[in-house]
């Protein structure tokens, strides 16, 4: 049942992937300083341990205050940024990366994403310096976003450092088989952003069949569905009660007949897409 109350879920009893929470918050588009801080507070202290943020976000400063407000303990935390693709020169990953690392007021991040292979990206340019970076322990691991499987490809040949995930945007009306298969093969973890698919989600009927199901929100399936295909989801939610709700997703257990209806979805719908996309 999805309606136990938020505090008795434990940070513990989230699952992870190779050590990484396998539901975070997102801020994307949270750009009010303080209620982006309150987010991230509220969030740390109901249990959450992985938070998402990017240079291009402009809240780096913001989730660092709330990281420093909340009650946990920054080790105990999976920090994520990103690199614009304004910013994928060698030198400038170097300079951004550490410009990124005193605006969350933290010595290091657990993953450092490309944001796009768009831009300033050059594989063998851009991912050299992400390995010196982890190398120099300013980056526990390495990431890429928005990566086609012919991107991970070439960024796995050329990376010394080993590429730990590939965010895209993933929901049921994009499921990305074909880049859940490349990273499976590669053994790449996959992070799902606007897993709620912007609130589209809530529209669909057979998500609102199986929330009635198990007295659980569309929401909470949607997140559910997602950890079911081993995908890691960071929902963005401003208010306490939004993630809360999100947090609560994690009682929520579907069986193989709720994931086959909603596999069976035949509706498509791409939130994020611009023109500099990999795909366009």
């Amino acid at each position: 049942m999805a309606t136990e109350d938020a505090d008795a879920i434990a940070p513990g009893t989230c699952p992870t992937a190779s050590g990484m929470p396998m539901l975070g918050l997102g801020t994307w588009e949270n750009e009010d300083a303080d209620q982006c801080a309150e987010s991230v507070r509220t969030a740390l202290e109901t249990g959450y341990r992985h938070i998402d943020t990017a240079q291009a976000y402009r809240n780096e400063d913001a989730v660092g205050d709330g990281i420093a407000a909340a009650d946990v303990d920054r080790e105990e935390i999976f920090l994520a940024t990103k690199v614009w693709i304004s910013k994928l020169g060698h030198d400038d990953v170097i300079e951004s990366t550490r410009d990124s690392l005193d605006r969350l007021g933290v010595d290091y991040v657990d993953l450092l994403y490309v944001h796009w292979p768009s831009g300033e990206y050059d594989p063998e340019e851009t991912l050299s310096a992400l390995s010196e970076l982890h190398d120099e322990g300013l980056i526990e691991n390495v990431g890429v976003s928005n990566f086609l499987p012919e991107n991970l490809e070439v960024a796995v040949d050329v990376c010394d450092a080993p590429i730990f995930a590939n965010q895209v945007e993933l929901h049921p009306m994009l499921p990305q088989e074909e880049i859940r298969e490349a990273c499976d093969n590669y053994d790449i973890e996959v992070v799902g952003y606007s897993p709620l698919a912007r609130g589209q989600v809530f529209n669909q009927p057979e998500i609102q069949e199986i929330a009635e199901k198990h007295d659980a929100t569309e929401a909470q399936v949607s997140l559910a569905w997602a950890r079911e295909k081993g995908v890691t989801a960071i929902p963005k939610a401003t208010g306490a009660e939004h993630i809360r709700d999100n947090w609560e997703s994690l009682t929520v257990e579907l069986d193989q007949e709720d994931i086959n209806a909603i596999d069976a979805i035949d509706e498509t719908s791409r939130e994020v897409d611009p023109d500099f996309a990999p795909w366009n």
